[in-house]
């Protein structure tokens, strides 16, 4: 039974110190699901004996079919902690009660869209790594993402059993192994930390690492071990602390500390000796069923059994058991969480910055900062979440500032809300405020900021996630949209195999795109519907879930995988371009070139973006690439496609008269033009335009819309036909451990994939290596199969997007390129040719 009720959680929201809102975030199969459920189990809402094997947050039948998470799952648990165990808190703090929004988030790289909606309503993550697999890919993308968003990390080292069952590991060799771990997420948190967040190391002996196995639900920080010689020898705990982890010997003979290996037989390292042996001794005992020196040891540490354990227990429950009551693996991870990670006052203080969009001083910016209870009502929606009546969803997301409340009238700002517009904005109220509780919601009055809710009736308002705020506050600025480390580009198309299914399949898809925070459905010209999702994972489960739940079991057709490609050029135009308008009074000429190197990753990861101030772009682009100077970052007209794209449009003209009564239309072409290329009709990547001049009839009558918008569309279109146009297509990065017997077989399925390896390395200390290559997504469907296939199932890829790399061959000259176009634009339903130049270029 659960140890609380919804009136204590309720009260427990106002006192805002002892509020922790944390999510769980590792690389896949490293165990978050299975650890969580030990901090469930210790708030009451699950048996002792079921934690580990219940994954309570895995809340769909396929996530526990297929063990994995798809989705992530909120649950906020209620402890009682003892006064002992607080003695050394010096936060701020109010009674021993403590609220913990937790939040479990999927691995698979897939799904890494899942892990930014956790992470942005959430203060603190726990990073879980395998003590065996160590740091991987996911892992430093999810810790990349996390200290993006300013949050504290604290470390815990999983899966201990296996090194005293499966490895046998002596101390020596475990710790340097736990070493390695800790040094890895240091690495990477040194990279991407944020000056603002203050110290984000983590440490054993500062407490911010902890060592658990999430299975056998046993775990201990160097605390525990600590507090029990401390009481032996008569020290202070907190000097042993610095004792038990690096470079300290012990040698119980002679009862000295050294800081180097004596040599002598007995001298050791104080973690292997104070840590580790005690351990391997209760499991070496309980595993050959040497009750009697187990039992004895078990009474010197003063660890107590239940009589008919002791009876009826044997070898792997017995230890698991005996490790439950000696180690409980929540009082390590709740002295962490309560210790290290920021109450929402602390932490929303630095991440107010990178959360509110309008000015820093303002009111609203001035109450997050402070996560004010009586301030202006604030409320960022992260995702939203099936509910259990098909086609409803509730809005999870959390309270910076303010209260929500049942009734409440607000403002719902989605995510093309432009301040002062009308558009995205819709004013409803809020017909039950909820908490989410694994799979059940429990309803309740009002939120006070700084916890997390579920909102019940405004689903039909919001896309994927917005911003509420109060009915009055008009004044106010949306919270940042969260940027997605990847992006969706591979797509099929749906259709119905039963015409009557049409308006199910539109209404479904609708649905889809709300429950997930990746997913891309948009209805072609040629009137397919087009799905686009990060990976073939991520699709397969998008399109199981339009299919069974939010179609009623309609049977659909789905069309083989389809890659985005982009468009780009390599050269400058060999000429500048002219075309005249449809009444032959206005001319322009245009040249393109391609972008300096990089310039398009910045604009795409937000470093250069349209909403600079000039003069600070200026100076950027100046200082880090050659062809720019100080003025011509003043001179960007604008992005585009959408925006904010990686093409430019810059003005290089002297004195034209006229030109600011072209702009509009001409970005308006830029726009139209960069989304549909000339070579296939894709987006356009990485092209930067200059308008060289322009020739304008003096009556503005003459020179609308109508003229300049079709005129300025072919002018791009001639000059990327001159500049050396190429195709850009999405390369994977796929990581492959596999032990050293399955290398070849993983080399000769890439060479068929026209895959690139260029790291391979062994990590020491296991027969694993690690395989890192470039893979193009197009020949990626249906790797995963040949690749087990070929190594007899011993290896495993995990694929993120990484870059677009430019495919070989001038798609105007026959070729590999002009036959990928040729499919393309049959696809589409496009003549197969590339038009012509005459037929975008005009002759004076």
């Amino acid at each position: 039974m659960p140890k609380f009720t919804m009136e204590e959680i309720r009260k427990q929201m106002d006192g805002q110190d002892n509020i922790r809102n944390m999510s769980v975030i590792a690389h896949v199969d490293h165990g978050k699901s299975t650890l969580t459920d030990s901090l469930v189990a210790a708030a009451g809402i699950i048996a002792q004996e079921a934690a580990g094997d219940a994954r309570l947050t895995d809340t769909r039948a396929d996530e526990q079919e297929r063990c994995i998470t798809i989705k992530s799952t909120g649950i906020s648990l209620y402890y009682e902690m003892s006064e002992e165990a607080l003695a050394d808190f010096t936060k701020p703090r109010d009674g021993n009660t403590y609220l913990i929004n937790l939040i479990d988030s999927p691995g698979h790289v897939d799904f890494s869209s899942e892990v930014t909606a956790a992470l942005r309503i959430t203060d603190g993550a726990l990073v879980v790594v395998d003590c065996v697999e160590g740091v991987c890919v996911q892992t430093e993308t999810v810790l990349r993402q996390a200290l993006g968003e300013r949050i504290k990390p604290v470390l815990t080292v999983n899966k201990l059993d296996r090194c005293f069952l499966e490895l046998m590991l002596d101390g020596e060799e475990a710790y340097q192994a736990y070493m390695r771990v800790i040094e890895n997420v240091n690495v990477i948190i040194a990279t991407y930390q944020d000056d603002k967040m203050g110290e984000c190391q983590v440490a054993p002996e500062k407490g911010t690492v902890s060592f658990s196995a999430g299975l056998h639900n046993w775990a201990f920080t160097l605390t525990t071990f600590a507090k029990i010689y401390a009481a032996k020898f008569g020290v202070p705990y907190t000097k042993l602390m610095s004792k038990l982890w690096g470079d300290s010997f012990f040698d119980p003979s002679t009862k000295k500390w050294t800081k180097k290996a004596t040599g002598s037989d007995t001298c050791k390292r104080a973690f292997v000796q104070f840590c580790y042996d005690p351990i391997k001794k209760v499991i070496d005992n309980a595993m050959s069923e040497n009750k009697d020196s187990l039992f004895a040891l078990l009474d010197k540490l003063g660890v107590k059994l239940a009589e008919n354990d002791k009876k009826d227990l044997n070898g792997k429950p017995l230890m698991k058991r005996c490790m439950q009551t000696w180690l409980t693996a929540d009082k390590a991870l709740l002295e962490m969480m309560i210790y290290h990670l920021p109450s929402p006052r602390q932490a929303q203080a630095y991440r107010t910055e990178t959360l509110y969009e309008g000015p820093p001083e303002d009111e609203y910016a001035e109450a997050i900062r402070k996560c004010d209870p009586d301030g202006p009502l604030m409320l960022y929606v992260s995702k939203m979440i099936p509910a259990i009546d098909k086609g409803r969803f509730f809005a999870f997301g959390r309270v910076f500032s303010g209260k929500v409340a049942t009734g409440m009238k607000v403002r719902i700002m989605g995510s093309n809300y432009v301040p002062g517009q009308k558009k995205d904005l819709y004013v409803k109220s809020i017909q039950r405020t909820v908490l989410c509780m694994g799979r059940k919601q429990e309803a309740v009055e009002d939120v006070p900021c700084g916890n997390t809710v579920a909102l019940v009736g405004l689903d039909q308002f919001i896309q994927k996630n917005a911003t509420i705020c109060s009915e009055k506050d008009t004044e106010a600025f949306p919270i940042k949209a969260m940027k997605f480390s990847v992006s969706p580009v591979v797509r099929v198309a749906v259709e119905c195999k039963q015409a009557q299914d049409l308006p199910k399949l539109v209404e479904g898809l609708k649905r889809l795109s709300k429950s997930d925070p990746m997913v891309v459905c948009q209805i072609e010209e040629t009137g397919e519907h087009i799905v686009a999702g990060a990976g073939e994972l991520h699709l397969e489960i998008c399109l199981k879930d339009l299919q069974e739940d939010f179609m009623n079991g309609a049977e659909i057709r789905v069309s083989e995988p389809v890659v985005s490609f982009r468009e780009t050029v390599t050269d400058l135009s060999d000429h500048i371009v002219m075309a005249k308008s449809p009444n032959k009074h206005n001319r322009l000429y245009f040249r393109a070139r391609a972008m300096e190197e990089g310039l398009a990753e910045d604009i795409d990861e937000g470093r250069v973006t349209p909403r600079d101030d000039p003069k600070a772009r200026g100076k950027f682009l100046a200082e880090k690439y050659e062809g720019w100077d100080k003025d011509m970052g003043k001179k960007i007209w604008c992005f585009g496609p959408d925006t904010t794209g990686p093409n430019i449009i810059l003005d290089v003209t002297k004195g034209v008269q006229y030109l600011s009564e072209i702009k509009d239309s001409c970005v308006a072409a830029f726009q139209w033009a960069t989304k549909e290329g000339p070579l296939m009709e894709e987006n356009m990547r990485g092209i930067q335009f200059e308008l060289e001049d322009v020739v304008l009839h003096t009556d503005a009558i003459h020179r609308g819309g109508g003229q300049i918008i079709p005129t300025c569309r072919r002018v791009l279109y001639a000059g990327v036909l001159t500049a050396q146009p190429r195709i850009m297509e999405p390369i994977f990065l796929v990581e492959i451990q596999a032990p050293e017997v399955a290398l070849g077989g993983i080399y000769s399925t890439l060479n068929q994939k026209r895959g690139v390896v260029f790291e391979e390395y062994n990590r020491p200390g296991t027969p694993i290596y690690n395989v890192k290559a470039h893979l193009p997504v197009q020949e990626s469907f249906g790797f995963t199969s040949v690749l087990r296939a070929n190594t007899s199932g011993q290896a495993f890829p995990q694929c993120v997007f990484d870059h677009w790399e430019i495919f070989s061959g001038d798609p105007l000259s026959g070729g590999q390129a002009q036959d990928l176009i040729t499919k393309v634009r049959t696809r589409k339903g496009i003549k197969e040719s590339i038009p012509p130049l005459g037929e975008y270029e005009d002759k004076l």
